[in-house]
This record gives structure tokens, C-alpha cells and sequence, in this order.
């Protein structure tokens, strides 16, 4: 069984939404909230990285099952935010081996495709687990154990982890997700996903 971290990705400023993301409302709560909702199901080591509107977003949200960071330089983009928060995994939980890396923003993902990944993760620890978007492409949510900690580390730009994905094709398992991710990135967007599912 591995020792696993959630690693929720909330730290950019929604610059094409205009509002900030995290906060959008989402079934009782907010799209943040929401994700934690759902990691808290499955995982009890768990973390979420804010950034821009720090203050405001955390005093949004409940920190009773998760680890809130603030990453000062959340500027630099998705890169520099992962290795923020594997840096902190390194240094004060040095007994995790592997990490579920996942955005705030995907609502339809749920307990029960999280848990097939983990599912998939303990029968191939030595993979790369992500999800199967639409159009073939690969994404987070990804798991990736201790022997990546390293290149995620050096990561310090807006591509995120698409570069190790890239980079190791023999590595990875993907789970399909095609119908349950979605991009929120313009208020439209958000209105027609909203509408969908409520």
C-alpha cells in the first residue's frame, strides 16, 4: 500500500474568468471545496496550494482534513506551483512515496475515478497514472511516485507536469476520463457546465 498526498492545484489568479475560480459556486459550496470534498473521501494526507487572493479564498473554504499552502510565486504558473507543493511533501512529509496531482477546477471528477487511479497506482507503483482527456490528450489528475519527486521539482512554468508525460511514454497508465473533464476557463464556460449538472 503507498503512502499517498493529494496535491490540489488552486493557485493561479482565473485571469480569463475574471473572478477568482476557486470560489465559484458549486452544488452547496464552491469549485475548491468541492475538490476537497471529493479527495477527502478517498485520501486522508491532502494538500491544497493557493496563491493569487490567498486570504480571501482560504477564509472560504473548511482546512479541517486538508493542508493549506501559500505559494508566493504562483505568477510563475502550474510548473513552479507543483514544485512548490512537492517541495513541501519532501521536507515536512518525507514518509509519502507517491502524489495525486489535480486542479480545482474539475467538478465531474469524482470519489469513484479517483479511487480507480489510486486503484491502478497500487497495481503499477512504477507508473505514471493520469487521465485520458478528449482528443487523446493525457492530464492531470496524475499520480506519480518518489522516483519523478525529482523532475517535478524542477518544474517552472505554465505547462505543469505535460512535460514528464511527454517525456516518459513507456511509463504511463491512463484512466479515461473523456466525460469528466472539461475546461473552466471563461464564465460561459462555467455557465454551461453549471447548468448541466445542477
Amino acid at each position: 500500500m503507498s503512502k499517498l498526498a493529494v496535491l490540489i492545484l488552486a493557485a493561479g489568479n482565473s485571469s480569463r474568468m475574471g473572478v477568482s475560480k476557486q470560489l465559484l459556486k458549486w452544488k452547496d459550496t464552491n469549485l475548491l471545496q468541492h475538490s476537497i470534498n471529493t479527495v477527502s473521501k478517498v485520501n486522508s494526507q491532502n494538500l491544497v496550494v493557493l496563491g493569487a487572493n490567498y486570504s480571501k479564498i482560504k477564509s472560504q473554504i473548511e482546512d479541517k482534513n486538508i493542508t493549506i499552502l501559500c505559494h508566493q510565486n504562483w505568477q510563475n504558473g502550474l510548473g513552479s506551483t507543483i514544485s512548490f507543493g512537492i517541495d513541501y511533501i519532501k521536507k515536512s512529509l518525507p514518509h509519502i512515496d507517491s502524489v495525486l496531482i489535480m486542479l480545482a477546477d474539475q467538478p465531474l471528477i469524482d470519489a469513484d475515478f479517483l479511487n480507480q487511479m489510486i486503484e491502478t497506482h497500487e497495481l503499477y507503483p512504477n507508473k505514471i497514472i493520469c487521465t485520458l482527456y478528449q482528443n487523446k490528450k493525457l492530464g492531470v489528475p496524475a499520480i506519480f511516485n518518489n522516483s519523478f519527486f525529482e523532475e517535478l521539482l524542477k518544474l517552472n512554468d505554465d505547462k505543469g507536469a505535460k512535460n514528464l508525460l511527454q517525456k516518459y511514454p513507456d511509463s504511463i497508465l491512463f484512466v479515461n476520463g473523456e466525460d469528466l473533464i472539461l475546461d473552466i476557463d471563461t464564465k460561459e464556460d462555467y455557465e454551461i457546465l453549471y447548468r448541466a449538472h445542477h
